[in-house]
């Protein structure tokens, strides 16, 4: 006799049971990815976007230059062996003489050496441009994070204050200021970030409420998260990217802002040394002496367009739409 009972269906192997879940697999976050490197671990938005940087030019030129720029600002005496901060490195008699050997960049109507002031010049320009983008990226992106996540009036109430701010002109804000402060380096970093903040403000309100709005933020809230869980582990790390591009670039202006500051007399005033401060010293005696003024233009022009260049490469390795 023939077995007529019907054949079991057959079980799916463990195989097959592990290929159908992950056909209804999702990412658990924004910043996973769906692929994986090579130690297995889920690929994050950050590692992403740095294997992109590694790869680019433009971020590896513009990094390089900004790495010598602050090796210059905190080790000056390393790039040039005269101080121009003592006044016996000064000879009057030597006044605005040409480039030569002694003096690679020539010398400025006081008879100092050019390069060593130039190479001086970048530590105040670059304290400048770092502490007033870390001064207008916590103060305005901790009020951007409030603002975003809490809504109602208090968002209402920030947006009003931030554009009063936004309705004074920079240039003429920072003058003011200056005009009634003391003259230092401090006050030159209060001005500008007094005047800077609201956009960071801005760009951080925009990020947050589009990130708290996203289904992990949501899940992290019916499970119970606190308001500060919520914000600091779930929607600013997921915020940050354009505030970053933002401030890389702020930081650029910053330093071309302190050097026009300077230049109109209200900024970085002597002994202190300034890129602004030198282009101002020179600009009358241009004619008859180029170096003292072109060479810190220069230098000025070139930090300035690393920043920015450098802002642009991780604004295209961290906005997906762009690679």
């Amino acid at each position: 006799m023939t077995d007529t009972r019907p054949a079991e269906p057959s079980k799916p192997t463990v195989e097959q049971e592990g290929a159908a879940s992950q056909d209804v697999m999702t990412p658990t976050g924004p910043l996973e990815a769906d692929t994986a490197d090579a130690s297995g671990k889920p690929a994050s938005l950050w590692s992403d976007a740095w294997d992109d940087l590694r790869r680019r030019p433009l971020f590896i030129g513009s990094a390089v230059l900004i790495l010598i720029l602050v090796l210059m600002a905190i080790f000056p005496q390393i790039f040039s062996p005269i101080d121009p901060y003592d006044a016996r490195t000064c000879v009057l008699a030597n006044a605005r003489s040409a480039p030569s050997a002694a003096h690679w960049f020539g010398t400025d109507n006081q008879g100092c050496d050019v390069y060593a002031r130039t190479i001086y010049g970048a530590r105040i320009s670059i304290i400048v441009g770092i502490c007033t983008t870390l001064a207008t990226t916590l103060f305005g992106g901790l009020l951007g994070l409030i603002a975003g996540f809490a809504g109602g009036i208090t968002d209402s109430l920030l947006s009003r204050c931030t554009e009063i701010f936004f309705a004074i002109p920079s240039v003429l804000g920072a003058l003011l200021l200056l005009t009634v402060l003391p003259s230092s380096v401090w006050t030159v970093v209060l001005a500008l970030a007094i005047i800077g903040w609201p956009m960071i403000f801005r760009i951080t309100r925009a990020a947050v409420i589009s990130a708290k709005s996203q289904d992990y933020v949501l899940a992290a809230r019916a499970l119970g998260a606190g308001r500060l869980r919520l914000m600091f582990r779930h929607i600013l790390p997921n915020a940050l990217a354009p505030v970053i591009v933002i401030a890389t670039i702020n930081l650029g202006t910053y330093i071309a802002a302190e050097a026009a500051l300077s230049f109109l007399g209200v900024g970085i005033q002597s002994p202190d040394i300034s890129w602004g401060l030198m282009i101002a010293d020179a600009r009358e005696r241009f004619l008859e002496a180029f170096g003292p003024l072109l060479f810190p233009a220069f230098f000025l022009s070139l930090t300035v367009l690393a920043f920015i260049m450098l802002g642009d490469a991780v604004r295209d390795a961290l906005d997906p739409k762009l690679r």
